[in-house]
């Protein structure tokens, strides 16, 4: 494989790109900061075919990507291939407002061959080329320049690696028949809505407490205000505040701005700075949640009672079972909040809709419905399958809950 020297020049970078928009698929790889910043910043890009690959430096003067971005967004005969690519998509997406299309993951493509939830890279490459991965170069500062030899030989290394496994795994999976299985994932890491950020919307992703409406709407009122706070500034949303001390504040608001100083978590100063008193107005202006944004009890996410949680415990149990049977990593085929939602009544689920539904969702269904028990052969734990008989085992749901035997030697640790 041909290695290039760094790209520096938007002429260069052209002409790369001329030649890979002719290639099957690319492999691509970013190295970016954002310990300081609210968004990432762009320090190198690497990409590959099967005959050569190359560095290209975004921060040269006077560089312009559009030829690899146009490349990457707009070019739909050339498949984009990285590992563990979302920080890497988000990236374009913030430079573009597209994504990469058609994109293919090597780690979630393994949930589908393999039990590895979320394997690293360098053991991806030793596992599939038995070639074991320098690491020295990780975590050095990739905005600083100039740029080290060891540095553009680590990071090019991502995607030379890369392409060579990626043809092994994608005959493996085709051999599986569980390509399709994929599909939805791979048009999930693409879809452009993951990485819009709307301010609006940042309250979901913190864990509240309470389902009160006045709460959650000073919740939804102070994390876009945080959102917009951390975007002028350019730094994390973390450095405005943390989480936790954003939904301490929306469960207890403080009367006036000299309290401020009594919140843990914030400094003392902002009981008199101006950005107290931004979120101060923030506060009061905030009204109740609207009853349509209310979330809905029994969806994910939604408190389980004593018994609930019981089922809920069976269904993991169930999961692990499953994905043991064949091979597949656990979180490809449902996640705990969906497992927990199902066990609370939920029926309307990606678990019991299309193949998940016929590889896991059904027998699943049938574990809450009372159709599914579990039995210890050879010690080893398996399921059951039985009819329910409610005219002898009487109209009760308790009694028709399956007897469960619980071989701990069987079962294993992983994590959920």
């Amino acid at each position: 494989m041909k290695i290039h020297d760094l790209i520096t020049t938007t002429d260069e970078l052209t002409a790369l790109c001329n030649r890979f928009a002719n290639a099957d698929f690319v492999t691509v790889d970013t190295e970016f900061m954002r310990e300081n910043t609210y968004y990432p910043e762009l320090c190198l890009v690497q990409i590959a075919d099967d005959k050569e690959a190359a560095a290209i430096d975004p921060m040269a003067k006077g560089i312009d990507l559009t030829p690899l971005l146009d490349l990457l967004c707009d070019n739909e005969d050339v498949l984009k291939v990285f590992h563990a690519g979302g920080q890497d998509v988000e990236i374009i997406y913030n430079l573009t407002g597209k994504t990469p299309h058609p994109i293919f993951d090597t780690q979630i493509a393994m949930m589908a061959i393999s039990q590895s939830e979320q394997i690293g890279y360098a053991n991806l490459v030793e596992s599939w080329l038995g070639i074991t991965v320098d690491k020295g170069a990780r975590f050095t500062d990739w905005s600083r320049r100039p740029l080290t030899e060891r540095q553009i030989e680590y990071a090019i290394g991502d995607v030379t690696h890369l392409s060579r496994l990626f043809p092994k795994m994608l005959k493996k999976l085709i051999g599986t028949g569980r390509g399709v299985w994929l599909d939805a994932e791979m048009e999930k890491l693409a879809d452009p809505a993951n990485y819009a950020q709307d301010p609006g919307e940042a309250w979901k992703r913190i864990r509240a407490q309470s389902r009160k409406a006045d709460v959650l709407g000073r919740l939804k009122a102070l994390a876009g205000w945080r959102e917009n706070e951390a975007r002028h500034k350019n730094i994390p949303r973390g450095r405005i505040m943390r989480d936790e001390t954003l939904a301490d504040i929306a469960a207890h608001p403080p009367r006036v701005q000299a309290d401020l100083a009594k919140v843990r978590g914030l400094s003392a100063a902002w009981k008199d700075n101006d950005i107290g008193k931004r979120m101060m107005d923030v506060i009061a202006g905030a009204g109740p949640l609207p009853k349509s944004e209310m979330p809905e009890r029994n969806q994910r996410g939604a408190p389980l009672g004593k018994e609930g949680a019981l089922v809920a415990d069976l269904l993991k149990l169930l999961l692990k079972i499953r994905s043991r049977e064949i091979d597949v990593a656990p979180r490809l085929l449902t996640r705990s909040d969906e497992m927990e939602a199902l066990a609370a009544g939920t029926r309307d689920l990606p678990v019991l809709e299309g193949w998940r539904y016929d590889v896991f969702g059904k027998d699943a269904l049938e574990l809450v419905e009372g159709r599914v028990g579990f039995t210890v052969k050879q010690g080893r734990l398996e399921m059951t399958h039985f009819e329910r008989d409610d005219t002898k085992r009487g109209a009760d749901p308790a009694l028709n809950t399956p007897p469960a035997v619980f071989n701990d030697n069987s079962v294993g640790d992983e994590e959920e």
